[in-house]
């Protein structure tokens, strides 16, 4: 079995807080200089996703930026995704990068933080982003696994509304023609909905 000296834990200020080491060495009883099981690992403190969400929505509120998502992983890795009808600025980004660093506490809470913009081709996660879509042509694959393509036309709360074509044999015809057919969708029959990018 592997051990290692409470001493050389201590130098590993980056990944763990020496003062929680040093509660756990009093608390069972060792002393520097013994060893300790290497399996021993002390966890830092979990960040709340509330508290970086009311951080980040405070930040926004009186911008034309809006939360696309936070994440927030076991080891304090925070991801933060922002997204803007206007486009996302890397120097907003930067911005509010700096304004979540001054309310969290790195001598209490050890974490690693990420804000960027909302992938280009990721799934929608939020109803802002078919609002900004309207007008675009996207994907959209229902929970029943039917798949769709066409321009988002409508939005609201509940709902979205999409136009697609299709062919069609007239009655009487020999020749398919191409119509328009409108599709509504409730977002809680929605597996995912992407933007899709046409290269012309």
């Amino acid at each position: 079995m592997n051990f290692l000296y409470l001493k050389d834990i201590f130098s590993f200020k980056s990944l763990y807080h020496k003062e929680l080491f040093c509660t756990f060495a009093h608390d069972i009883g060792y002393v520097e200089g013994t060893t300790v099981p290497s399996f021993v690992r002390i966890k830092p403190n979990m960040i709340s996703k509330d508290t970086v969400n009311q951080i980040v929505e405070d930040f926004l509120k009186d911008s034309n930026y809006y939360l696309v998502d936070i994440k927030i992983t076991s080891d304090n890795h925070i991801s933060v995704e922002i997204d803007s009808f206007d486009g996302v600025r890397i120097e907003f980004c930067a911005e509010l990068n700096r304004h979540i660093q001054s309310l969290l506490d790195r001598e209490v809470e050890d974490y690693e933080l990420d804000v960027s913009s909302a992938g280009l081709t990721e799934p929608f996660k939020v109803s802002k982003q078919y609002e900004k879509n309207i007008g675009n042509e996207v994907e959209v694959l229902t929970k029943s696994g039917q798949k769709f393509v066409g321009e988002l036309m409508e939005v609201n709360d509940t709902e979205f509304v999409l136009q697609i074509e299709k062919t069609e044999k007239p009655e009487g015809s020999k020749r398919k023609v191409t119509v328009n057919e409108i599709l509504t969708f409730t977002y809680t029959d929605i597996k995912t909905t992407k933007y899709i990018i046409r290269f012309k």
